[in-house]
C-alpha cells in the first residue's frame, strides 16, 4: 500500500547516503537536510481507531498498523511520507526489525529513505505492544 497523494508540494530534501568516511547504511540515509516547517509525530503504536491492539504477538501486523497510523498523522499535518526526514523505531526485540522495514517500505521511497534509528527496549507501555515508531517530517515553507 502506497501513501496517499500529498496535499502540498513535496519539500526539497537532500539525502547524503554515505558522507565521506562513513560506511553506507542499508535501508536508510545517514543525513537528510531541508528547510521548512518541522512536523513531529509522536511514537505510534498498533492501536486501531477504537484503541484496540492490532496483531497481538504479530510484529508484521503491528508494523502495518503503526505505519497506517503514521500515515494518518502525517495527513492531518497536510503531508505524507515523502516529507519524513527521520524515523525512530523502538522494538522489544530486534528480531522484529525485518517486519518493521517491510511495512515501512510499503510507504516510503526506498530509493531515498529517511534517516533512521532503531532501538531495542525492555518494554513498551503495554505488554502486548511489540514496537513503536516516531517520525520527523519537514513541510515546505508556505508560498506567499
Amino acid at each position: 500500500m502506497r501513501a496517499m497523494a500529498p496535499t502540498h508540494s513535496a519539500p526539497h530534501l537532500t539525502h547524503l547516503a554515505a558522507p565521506e568516511g562513513v560506511a553506507p547504511g542499508t535501508g536508510y540515509t545517514h543525513v537528510v537536510m531541508g528547510t521548512g516547517r518541522l512536523v513531529a509525530v509522536s511514537g505510534q503504536i498498533a492501536l486501531d481507531a477504537d484503541g484496540r491492539v492490532v496483531g497481538e504477538g504479530d510484529p508484521a501486523a503491528q508494523a502495518l498498523q503503526v505505519f497506517e497510523n503514521l500515515r494518518r498523522c502525517l495527513a492531518a499535518a497536510g503531508t505524507g511520507f515523502e516529507s519524513v526526514v527521520k524515523f525512530t523505531f523502538y522494538v522489544t526485540d530486534v528480531a522484529h526489525l525485518p517486519a518493521v522495514r517491510e511495512a515501512r517500505d510499503r510507504y516510503i521511497d526506498v530509493e531515498r529513505p529517511p534517516a533512521s534509528t532503531a532501538v531495542q527496549v525492555a518494554a513498551l507501555f503495554r505488554p502486548e505492544l511489540l514496537l513503536e515508531v516516531e517520525a520527523l517530517a519537514l513541510l515546505p515553507e508556505p508560498r506567499v
